[in-house]
């Protein structure tokens, strides 16, 4: 392991996005010059620990001061808040788009159905930011208050006085490699929106026409009844695309393990809904006549386009995260 590698990314990554790459290269020449030149890794534990800990350092070098909680406890409080966000906004919003699927109202207008979701989509979000912030924050204030310790240094997350042999337990991460939060806060939304058409496709998935108060839905595309008899195996799709986010966000990079997963998930899910979409009942008679009318084609020829050019984008889309998958995890 390298460990100044590892040294300069636990600095680094606690600096803004576009000073890194001036510090980091900084660092690498300040360490390269306080070492000798056949050094071992004594040496480089002996400069590292003159360096002092990575969370102290990035403070050096932000234009802020950490004051909010302290400087002992501040780098352990930021990461537990970066950790705990995204799954509370996740489950947050999952929650809601359940809520939105068992209150949907037929007659309501796509559009002021949107707005609504994602108005409250947003407070949501804004409600649950500051109770996590408010609470972690002061759960940190107290603990900051009874510790009567006259060490100040800053802690690890381990809460232990840092060593450079806590790098030893942090595992160097390529960029490209990394799974950022925002992807995983993205696959738990696409759970959410495609879950949320499955179930009430029927309501949300048809011909739209123009009315008084703006799209009024008229004609559904689908028979709901045909999708709801595959329930079950969509059931276990949901849980399973949900297990990979949240084991996204826990190990936080690419893995040969977790490109296997993915690869088994995307097969199963596309040869699922493939065989959904060969069903000759799925599209609804009114939904195909209209169509039909409205580009001048037989019906088979319409369903045959359709059908086709869903498949088309599920087995592309599945095949492009497959591949992306292996690619990323291969990466040292």
């Amino acid at each position: 392991m390298n460990l100044i590698e590892v040294y300069i990314q636990e600095v680094t990554r606690r600096l803004p996005e576009k000073s890194r790459a001036d510090i980091a290269l900084e660092l690498q020449s300040t360490i390269g010059d306080m070492l000798p030149d056949d050094y071992n890794e004594e040496d480089v534990k002996d400069v590292l620990s003159k360096l002092g800990s990575p969370a102290a350092l990035a403070a050096g070098y932000r234009d802020q001061p950490m004051h909010l909680i302290g400087p002992r406890y501040f780098d352990v409080y930021v990461s537990l808040l970066k950790m705990i966000l995204p799954i509370a906004a996740a489950i947050s919003l999952i929650s809601l788009a359940a809520e939105f699927i068992f209150n949907f109202n037929r007659d309501e207008t796509i559009i002021n159905a949107i707005l609504e979701l994602t108005g409250y989509g947003i407070w949501r979000l804004m409600e649950v930011a500051v109770q996590v912030f408010f609470w972690l924050t002061i759960v940190f204030a107290v603990i900051e208050r009874m510790d009567k310790g006259k060490e100040q240094h800053p802690l690890s997350p381990s809460l232990k006085p840092w060593t450079p042999d806590d790098l030893k337990s942090i595992t160097y991460i390529p960029k490209k490699k990394a799974i950022s939060k925002f992807e995983v806060f993205g696959s738990l939304m696409w759970t959410a929106i495609w879950a949320t058409l499955y179930f009430y496709a029927d309501r949300l998935m048809g011909v739209y026409r123009g009315g008084g108060e703006g799209l009024e839905f008229k004609i559904p595309a689908v028979n709901q009844d045909v999708l709801l008899g595959y329930w079950p195996i969509v059931v276990v799709i949901i849980a399973l695309e949900a297990g990979l986010a949240l084991y996204k966000l826990i190990i936080g990079q690419w893995t040969k393990r977790m490109a296997i997963f993915n690869t088994i998930l995307e097969l199963l899910a596309t040869i699922v809904f493939i065989f959904i979409l060969l069903n000759p009942n799925l599209l609804q008679a009114e939904f195909i006549a209209y169509m039909t009318d409205l580009f001048s084609i037989s019906a088979p020829q319409f369903k045959n386009w359709l059908i086709s050019g869903i498949m088309i984008v599920f087995i592309f889309y599945a095949a492009m995260s497959i591949f992306d998958g292996f690619r990323k995890s291969r990466i040292q």
